[in-house]
């Protein structure tokens, strides 16, 4: 079996449970603004959301949007899916979101316990491509950050995954080589791939059983299955 020295770890849907913290957000979201209107379709609102922020994270990668863009633009675009076309609305409803979303606290399954069997064996580290001021709020929150050597972000790096220059960078930082690490993530575009076009392994934690023409170095539907891999 291969031996590695560093795990780089994705936060988003890989450890923290991005869904599940959002409806949490959400559902205190729609009391505070008396979204009533909203309150039947409240799984539909989710849905429409996670559409467009989706896509404009697809182009907030691809550097066609900024970032301040990026966040209010996914909350005004969902609103008027509902016909709501209120700009300043979907502002302030984003800088709630921004403020509470991270205070959750929800984890994938077993990342706890998959953190605690690793820590002692490897160096781990977060590799993401969310904000700085959410991204180590969660993990403070969480009480998952003393598990990690590094925290590593793009707006840190300068470049988002995929780009071969966001690993470049994390390589840098954490004094180690390719062949050295295994980057595990949900996003099989960002995260596996990414780590491929460097010569990184990589597991593609797929509980929904995804399906892709090019095969990840390991795939798994669960975080204890890591324990078979390392």
């Amino acid at each position: 079996m291969k031996k590695y020295r560093h795990i780089l770890f994705d936060l988003d849907g890989t450890l923290w449970d991005f869904e599940g913290n959002s409806k949490e957000a959400f559902a205190d979201i729609f009391k505070d603004y008396n979204l009533s209107v909203l309150d039947s379709d409240f799984r539909r609102f989710e849905e429409v959301y996670h559409k467009f922020n989706n896509q404009l994270w697809g182009q907030y990668r691809e550097g066609k949007i900024e970032k301040e863009v990026l966040r209010w633009m996914r909350f005004y675009l969902t609103l008027q899916e509902f016909g709501i076309d209120d700009k300043s609305l979907a502002e302030k409803i984003d800088q709630q979101y921004i403020t509470i979303s991270p205070e959750k606290t929800r984890l994938i399954p077993f990342s706890r316990e998959i953190l605690e069997y690793l820590q002692p064996k490897y160096t781990l580290h977060i590799v993401t491509n969310g904000f700085n001021e959410v991204q180590f709020t969660k993990l403070q929150n969480a009480g998952l950050t003393d598990f990690f050597s590094k925290i590593i972000t793009s707006e840190m790096a300068g470049y988002l995954k995929p780009n071969p220059e966001f690993y470049y960078y994390t390589l840098e930082i954490i004094q180690s080589k390719p062949g050295e690490c295994l980057m595990i993530g949900d996003n099989y575009q960002v995260d596996i791939e990414g780590a491929m076009r460097i010569g990184i392994d990589q597991v593609f934690f797929n509980p929904t059983g995804e399906n892709f023409q090019s095969e990840p170095t390991y795939q798994i539907k669960s975080l204890l299955e890591l324990k078979e891999i390392l």
